[in-house]
Order: C-alpha cells, then sequence, then structure tokens
C-alpha cells in the first residue's frame, strides 16, 4: 500500500504565513501583543520553532500508563472501605489516604485510627502491589506506623506492598505556620522512624518533595519548585546523617507537585522537577535515576461557584501532568470544595484519568512535550529560576531556616497579592465565577459539610503559615451575600442594563456588563428602544449601567444618563472607557466606567455598599 500522505495537496507552512494571518486578526496592533508573561517573568512567545536536538527526559516508559489515583478522605471508614473498593474495581490503580492535617485536608479525612485504617482498607489487596500513597499531618503522623503493622498483622512482606510514606514534617511547619522543634531534633526523629521501616523491609519510598503548600498558597511554579527541592535535598541530608548511603537516601524520596489548569506550565513543570533532581544526584557524584512524581489537580483552582466547571480544569491538568511525566495523578472531584464529594463526583474524577488512559490513550508516547518548542523553552526557564530560588533558600541555611525567618513565605505572599489583583480585575478569569456565572445554576450534592479549620495555635514556635486558598473566594462571598439578599427580601440585588441604539451597538458591551455584575450575584435586567425607561421604571432597580458603541455613546450618553438619573437611579455605571469624554460624563451623573482590566471585585463590592445589601 503506498504510503498516505495527507499533507501533500497543500503547500507546506511557513512562519510568514501565520504571521500574516496574525496580522490580518490583530487590525493593525502588533504581534508582541499576544505575548504573555508568567508570574515567574518568563515571556511567553504565542509561537515557537520546533526546538533542535531536544532528548527525551527520563520518567514514565512509553506504553506505561500512569497510576490512577483516587482520593480516600471520607470521615466514615466503612464508606471509605466501599469507595476504595469500587474505585478499584474500576480501574483505579490505588487510592491516597487522606488524613487530618494533612497538605491535602481540605475539610474533610479518614481517621487516623488502627480501627479505621483497617476497616477502610479490608479487601484491599495490597499483596498485589495496589499503590497507597499516606497523605497526613502532625495530627495523624501515627498513620504511617498503623498502615505498616496493618500489612504485617495480615501476614504481607514488607518488601511487596507498594507503599508511598510521605512524610513532610517541614512541609508540614509551613502550612501550620510553627516550627515543632529545632530541626536538629526533629530531623533525627523522623529519619529513625524511617530507618525502622526500612529495617522491617519496606522499601518506601518515605520522604516527599510537596509543593503543594506553596501552589495553595498562590506562589508560582518555579516557587512551587525549588521549595519542593530545597524540602528533598533537606530530607536526602537528614537521611545521609542517618547513616545511609547517598544512593539508599534517593531511593526514599518521591516528589508531589500541584497540577494547574495553566496547561504548558504545568507540564513544564513536571518535566523541570526531574531536570532538577537530576542535577542535585549528579552534584552528589550520583548517577542520576528515575524519579517518582505524582501529582494532584490543584485546590486553587476549585470553584463552588459552577463547580461543573472543575470537571474541564480538573481534565486540563491531569493531561498536563500525565503529558508531564507524572507517574501518578490524583484528580480532585468536581464538589471538593462544596463539601465531601458524593460517589457520583468521585466516579467523574476516576473516569476523567481512565479516559485519557483507555480512549486517548496519552500515555503511549514517552515525553511527548520532547522537541516542542514552546514546552522546552518553558522547561529550561522553569529550571533556571527554580534552581536560582533554590540556591537562595540554601544560601539561607535550607528550608527549616528560610521558612523561620520568613523568606519562602514572603516571596509567595507578594505572587499571591498578584493573583488576588489580576483575579479581582478578572485578567485572570475563571469561566463560571469571576466570567460568565449562572445566577439560576442547580446546587450541587455533597455528602455533608468540611469541617471547619481548628482554631488555636498548636504547640511551638509561631511562624508566617502559608496559608491555603482558592482563587475564586473573593466573588464568592459576594455571591454569598447576593443569596442571603434573596432570602431576605424575596429577589436579588439588581443592576437596569440601559442598551442604547440597535443590538449590534449594544449586545457586546451588555454582554460585558452582565458577566460582571452577576459574577457579584448583582442580576441584570435589560431594557432598550422605545421602552427602556419603562422598563427601567417596572425593573425596580437603583443602579443603571448604559451599554452602546463609542458612536451611540457620543451622542446619547449624556441625555440617558441625566433621563436614568431622573427617573431614580441612584448610580449609573457606563460599559466603556470614557476617552476624552469623561468630564462631561461625569458631569452628566456616570459615576463609575467599567472595562476589560477595570477592578471588578472592588466595583462590586462598592455596588453592594450602595444597594445597603
Amino acid at each position: 500500500m503506498a504510503e498516505l500522505s495527507l499533507a501533500r495537496d497543500f503547500p507546506p507552512a511557513q512562519e510568514t504565513d501565520w504571521e500574516a494571518l496574525v496580522k490580518e486578526a490583530l487590525k493593525g496592533a502588533p504581534v508582541s501583543s499576544l505575548r504573555s508573561v508568567s508570574y515567574d517573568g518568563i515571556v511567553i512567545e504565542p509561537l515557537y520553532a520546533r526546538a533542535k536536538d531536544a532528548t527525551v527526559i527520563p520518567g514514565r516508559e512509553a506504553g506505561d500508563a500512569w497510576g490512577v489515583m483516587q482520593r480516600i478522605d471520607l470521615p466514615d471508614a466503612d464508606a471509605a472501605n466501599a469507595q476504595i473498593l469500587d474505585d478499584l474495581n474500576h480501574a483505579a490503580s490505588g487510592a491516597v489516604l487522606v488524613f487530618e492535617g494533612a497538605v491535602g485536608d481540605y475539610g474533610y479525612a479518614l481517621p487516623a485510627t488502627e480501627a479505621a485504617i483497617e476497616t477502610a482498607l479490608k479487601g484491599v489487596h495490597l499483596d498485589w502491589g495496589v499503590p497507597i500513597e499516606l497523605d497526613f499531618g502532625p495530627p495523624s503522623r501515627q498513620a504511617a506506623g498503623i498502615v505498616a503493622n496493618y500489612a504485617k498483622a495480615k501476614g504481607l512482606s514488607a518488601s511487596a506492598v507498594n507503599i508511598r510514606f510521605g512524610f513532610d514534617p517541614l512541609g508540614a511547619m509551613a502550612t501550620r505556620g510553627v516550627v515543632p522543634k529545632p530541626w536538629t531534633e526533629l530531623a533525627p526523629a523522623v529519619t529513625s522512624l524511617i530507618a525502622g521501616f526500612v529495617e522491617q523491609g519496606f522499601t518506601g519510598p518515605f520522604f516527599v518533595g510537596d509543593g503543594r503548600p506553596v501552589h495553595a498558597a498562590g506562589g508560582s511554579e518555579a516557587q512551587e519548585l525549588a521549595f519542593a527541592l530545597a524540602n528533598a535535598v533537606a530530607y536526602f541530608r537528614a537521611l545521609e546523617a542517618q547513616g545511609m548511603s547517598l544512593d539508599q537516601a534517593r531511593r526514599l524520596i518521591f516528589f508531589r507537585l500541584a497540577a494547574d489548569r495553566d496547561q504548558f506550565l504545568t507540564i513544564a513543570k513536571f518535566r523541570a522537577i526531574r531536570k532538577l533532581w537530576a542535577r542535585v544526584e549528579q552534584a552528589s557524584g550520583l548517577e542520576p535515576l528515575r524519579a517518582c512524581i505524582t501529582a494532584e489537580t490543584a485546590w486553587r483552582m476549585m470553584t463552588r461557584r459552577d463547580p461543573h466547571g472543575n470537571i474541564v480544569r480538573g481534565t486540563i491538568a491531569a493531561l498536563a501532568a500525565a503529558v508531564g511525566g507524572a507517574d501518578a495523578v490524583t484528580v480532585l472531584p468536581f464538589s471538593a470544595a462544596l463539601g465531601i464529594p458524593d460517589a457520583f463526583a468521585r466516579r467523574v474524577a476516576r473516569n476523567t484519568q481512565t479516559i485519557l488512559v483507555e480512549e486517548s490513550n496519552l500515555h503511549r508516547v514517552a515525553d511527548a512535550a520532547a522537541g516542542s518548542g514552546a514546552i522546552e523553552y518553558l522547561t529550561g526557564q522553569l529550571c533556571e529560576k527554580a534552581w536560582g530560588l533554590f540556591q537562595e533558600i540554601e544560601r539561607a541555611g535550607g528550608s527549616f531556616a528560610a521558612l523561620k525567618a520568613g523568606l519562602i513565605q514572603r516571596a509567595v505572599a507578594k505572587v499571591r497579592a498578584e493573583r488576588e489583583a489580576n483575579v479581582a480585575s478578572r485578567k485572570d478569569s475563571v469561566i463560571g465565577t469571576s466570567d460568565f456565572p449562572d445566577l439560576a445554576e442547580e446546587p450541587v450534592a455533597v455528602l455533608g459539610a468540611a469541617k471547619a479549620p481548628a482554631t488555636g495555635m498548636p504547640p511551638g514556635e509561631p511562624i508566617p503559615p502559608l496559608a491555603r486558598f482558592r482563587l475564586t473566594e473573593p466573588f464568592e462571598h459576594l455571591r454569598d451575600r447576593s443569596d442571603a439578599y434573596l432570602a431576605r427580601t424575596g429577589e436579588r440585588p439588581k443592576v437596569f442594563l440601559a442598551c442604547l441604539g440597535r443590538p449590534s451597538d449594544f449586545t457586546a458591551r451588555a454582554s460585558f456588563a452582565r458577566s460582571l455584575f452577576e459574577a457579584g450575584g448583582i442580576e441584570a435586567v435589560e431594557g432598550s428602544g422605545d421602552t427602556l425607561m419603562k422598563r427601567f421604571k417596572e425593573s425596580d432597580a437603583k443602579l443603571a449601567c448604559l451599554c452602546s458603541s463609542d458612536k451611540v455613546y457620543a451622542g446619547e450618553a449624556v441625555g440617558s444618563a441625566k433621563a436614568l438619573a431622573a427617573a431614580g437611579a441612584s448610580h449609573i455605571y457606563l460599559a466603556g472607557k470614557p476617552g476624552d469624554h469623561e468630564k462631561a460624563w461625569e458631569g452628566a451623573g456616570i459615576g463609575t466606567f467599567l472595562y476589560q482590566g477595570c477592578d471588578t471585585l472592588g466595583l462590586l463590592q462598592n455596588a453592594y455598599e450602595r444597594l445597603g445589601a
């Protein structure tokens, strides 16, 4: 059979062809306007040529699927057991047991007791090598020993079970905001415990360099990588001090990173951590081995409003982690931010991955992003940025000293502030919450509410914590105010969109204004044409917003604003920038201008104050 060439009837594409089409679409704007800049200051071009002489980063072998891991965080042990068995019987590879006080404790967790763990693991064939990953914190640190003892009590060979134990005292210190004891005491205590597991035959890995605390606190990709790397190096040294060889010590460490909705940066981040750890191994005189890298989809991108949108974000993140070479991936159920996810949400999380494996076959190619100009560039940039931050931590005395001095927390707080400002202005938009919200969305069922965070300071020396947050929380608080207003009055707070001219004049800006106001729970009511003023009076709205084109505004904005004010509008907005008309329009009673990049959050908060809602 002759070779089929789908491109033979088309002329070869050139970069100049692309540039010509882009210039036409940009209508005179420079191509450089398509550049973006990451929170690490990496300038990202819109197009890259194929990377020459690129090599595959050693990770999963071609054809080896990543582990489909399911979170087991149900407070009821019987329900947890039923969930584990259901997951394993429906294509999940293994389970992540989440205990109280863990980095991944989002308000609900499995009790760290012998009875609960034995019940939860009943019927799970650990002897078949089913992967179990532990996510615990100081309040549940006994979980590791209980799981190990459970395996021994079942007569299982310690070397045959597949347990990633997940000790992370530095991550716990950062998230809890407390130094429990000096590192000279803390490190030997943990490493001696690990040495005991090793003597029993468990192979681990045991320590985890977990980047999630930085990511969940708003940090950048390079900051997350540097934090995970610096912690792993601290554990590497602690194991050596315990008397282990460097070769043995490195085999007892794995990494866990957050997978985000930013697909390209997530792919690059997972590739970068392998290169960074290989550099540490080489600096230690070791030939690099393939590190174990696991992923969890990011908490900070989860939303309570329009939670089904989390399915899309989770899919993008899981795909990116898999393409980036993660050995195991956990997808947060789409309702995780609302409370304890039910069986349906957990099934969707599991099936998200099984479809990517079984139908999309993403695992068939080893390091599928190798050679991509964009991904290779981002990987290299993240390695360079993260290595520089890692060196800063090392110069400060390592992770423990840097956390105690607040060095890491201050750097993360700076990036978090930038993120919060970009979310507030909707420069960083979240579909379904800050953009295109649905005020009539149906509630999503959960099994129970998340437990409120514990109050009071744990024993030890306080330090600034890496406080976890979600990007959409400020908008969700406004939506909660809207719900409370609806419950009190029987209707939502409203704004009247006064649409001037023809639909072709006002539709774009009316859609923009509707999305903006309803992101804060303020219902938009439209009126146009001859019935505009009649509709305004019938709406009983106190706020009004003019929506039309610049051309129509020039002739009608002043008169319309005065008419609305006379009809009872207490505050008038205009969708668009005022340009040279600012003084005249403000003189006519227009108080606020809405435009792309304005402080949407502040504007909405001010609207609630005006409404007394």
